[in-house]
């Protein structure tokens, strides 16, 4: 807590930054929830990754992502292991 207050008070952190939504959790516009249902362990490697690039890191964990054709790439690569809402 001391070490946050230090580094507001020289600067470091300004509310534009600290405030700001990702891109992924940005919810202008329509959303989709995906949930890791099955383990990506035993499948190839980039699987994993893009898993890992939806933001999911365990098992029945949903994430709440901007519906964009990048998502739905990413959704569509590894759409046995999840599930879509």
């Amino acid at each position: 807590m001391e070490r946050a207050r230090r580094l507001l008070e020289r600067g470091a952190f300004n509310r534009a930054t600290t405030s700001m939504a990702n891109h992924r959790t940005d919810t202008k516009g329509a959303t989709v929830k995906v949930t890791l249902v099955k383990s990506p362990i035993g499948f190839d490697r980039k699987q994993a990754t893009t898993v890992r690039g939806l933001g999911l890191r365990r098992i029945r964990h949903t994430v709440e992502l901007k519906d964009t054709p990048a998502t739905r790439g990413m959704i569509h690569k590894v759409r046995h292991l999840v599930e879509v809402e």
